[in-house]
């Protein structure tokens, strides 16, 4: 079969001491500190088998994430933008759904026959490891991450544990069309990254609260819409990307406007009659600029999650926290606490409407094109079918 292969130079960088675990597994815990020159190549490769407790997945859809993009571009010497847990050579992709079309043995399979539509979780947690028993399986000890450690979705074909399979028959019901219904499954992933950092990690919010998010990418996009359908009373995004702007109109942002033409804590004071935000999303991966604006903005008891990922220290004034009675929360992933099954049920109920922010298709074949063009920020969401 066919996939789309990255490949880099372990190389650390001069003063980034390795940990044990990295030596002994090759997997580098800050992949921007030790992988360098990243090359991307479709590539002949295996076809996956069932193994036991797996399934394999026929690939429908395939979306294009910005961790993919940050695997593509480097910095000036050369290293990968993305920051996280990684081990390359790896097919990548993370964000897919699939039909089954071979069932492995085990009991983890039984509820999963040939021609079931699925997506799937991209955190491959053990579940016998203190967090994943804890009831924290995104923080599981032995992860593995799809697309990231493990071979991913840009390709033809996925063998994956049949415990992070969901059934997208709701959306299906929802969408007559097959190719629109494949796609849309496909945008569970990163629309589950963000319920996890707005309800499971910040807590929520009120109905009627005042929501702020910077970065209208597909997790920011995924933001609006979830925070909308949840009841905010006015959702303010903020987005240097004109087609992006664009989208998150569409979605559903009462509010749009580029930082770079306004001070994003002067418009949302103004916004809010000076009560601040209740809540503030970080989905640009951008920090260094929005967290200091969030913090003139803090409500009292006001909230910041994190959300968007990016290697960079942030100072912060610990004092406006305290008078403020507000936190920051850190949110990585998507899996447990109900959130997948909570997501494909929103949208088989139209309250989250992902159609709106696919704008571009490619097929396997042009999946480095797609990268390139990802890199470029002017996409909602670009799709891959192989």
């Amino acid at each position: 079969m066919k996939g789309l292969v990255l490949s880099a130079k372990w190389d650390p960088r001069p003063g980034y001491e390795l940990s044990q675990f990295e030596r002994e597994t090759g997997k580098a815990i800050e992949g921007a500190q030790v992988w360098r020159n990243p090359v991307l190549e479709i590539k002949d490769v295996p076809t996956p088998k069932a193994g036991p407790g797996q399934v394999v997945l026929r690939v429908k859809a395939c979306g294009v994430c910005g961790s993919d993009v940050h695997f593509y571009e480097t910095d000036s010497d050369g290293y990968i933008l993305y920051p996280g847990l990684t081990k390359f050579p790896v097919i990548i992709g993370h964000e897919f759904a699939g039909e089954v079309v071979e069932v492995g043995p085990g009991p983890e399979t039984a509820s999963f026959k040939v021609g079931d539509r699925v997506t799937c979780e991209e955190m491959v947690w053990c579940g016998h490891c203190r967090p994943c028993r804890d009831g924290f399986p995104n923080h599981c000890e032995n992860l593995e991450e799809i697309g990231f450690t493990i071979d991913g979705a840009m390709a033809e074909y996925i063998a994956v544990p049949a415990k992070l399979c969901w059934k997208v028959d709701a959306i299906f019901e929802r969408y007559p069309d097959e190719g629109t219904a494949w796609e849309v499954a496909a945008t569970t992933e990163p629309t589950c990254v963000a319920y996890n950092g707005i309800f499971e990690r910040a807590g929520g919010f009120r109905p009627g609260a005042y929501v702020v998010i910077y970065g209208a990418g597909p997790i920011g996009l995924a933001a609006i819409q979830l925070c909308k359908a949840a009841g905010a009373a006015k959702v303010i995004a903020f987005e240097v990307s004109d087609v992006r702007k664009k989208l998150a109109k569409e979605v559903g942002a009462d509010y749009v406007y580029d930082p770079r033409e306004v001070t994003p804590s002067e418009v949302v004071m103004d916004i809010t009659h000076g009560e601040g935000a209740d809540l503030s999303v970080e989905a640009a991966g951008a920090p260094e600029v929005t967290i200091p604006e969030m913090e003139k903005t803090l409500a009292i008891n006001g909230k910041i999650t994190v959300i968007g990922r990016a290697a960079k220290r942030v100072p912060m004034f610990l004092e406006r926290f305290q008078v403020r009675r507000s936190q920051v929360f850190g949110a990585q992933g998507h899996s447990g606490h109900g959130i997948f099954p909570s997501v494909i049920r929103m949208m088989g109920a139209g309250l989250i409407d992902n159609t709106k922010m696919i704008t571009s298709r490619f097929s396997l074949n042009e999946a480095v094109a797609a990268l390139e063009k990802a890199t470029k920020r002017e996409d909602g969401k670009i799709m891959i079918k192989p």
